[in-house]
């Protein structure tokens, strides 16, 4: 599992001091709510943050410290922000959207389905596209669907409900 998750991308200067819009690329806004710093994908370069606030719940205003002026907020226009995954914490039973991704979709009886390739946000529930030889299949992330997610094995069970890995 990555040590540093992508959670926001750097999309405009946000006023005259410095600060930048981010958009939000995890669940929410309010997952920045208390972070001291954030970092370059290798983690080699840190951006301290000075605050951040949510503006709605896909995007933040962020300050990040030395950037102080409009000109130094543009530079980092297009930058993408990742946290290190032990400043973030997860309610019981959801996981990490990077952590689903490539995980072996097996079903109780050891059939495997194909792998998760993408989440989908529909509002009710996600739904992760499993792709085998080229297919893709959709299951509903849901508690009758998805019996066990792990994500230190890369694997999840399903119960494949009718209809759902069906070849059309």
């Amino acid at each position: 599992m990555k040590k540093y998750l992508d959670i926001a991308k750097i999309v405009s200067v946000h006023g005259l001091r410095g600060e930048v819009n981010a958009q939000v690329l995890g669940d929410s806004s309010s997952q920045l709510r208390g972070i001291k710093r954030l970092y370059s994908e290798s983690g080699n370069r840190v951006y301290e943050v000075e605050r951040c606030r949510p503006k709605g719940e896909a995007m933040a205003i962020i300050k990040i410290k030395g950037a102080d002026t409009p000109e130094a907020a543009e530079a980092l226009r297009n930058t993408v922000l990742f946290a290190d995954r032990d400043d973030l914490s997860l309610p019981s039973g959801t996981y990490f959207i990077a952590d689903l991704l490539g995980m072996e979709v097996f079903d109780e009886a050891e059939n495997s389905y194909g792998v998760i390739t993408d989440v989908l946000r529909t509002g009710a529930n996600d739904v992760y596209e499993i792709t085998k030889g080229g297919k893709k299949y959709y299951i509903p992330a849901v508690p009758a669907v998805v019996l066990k997610t792990e994500p230190e094995a890369a694997r999840m069970t399903v119960f494949p409900m009718e209809g759902l890995f069906d070849e059309n």
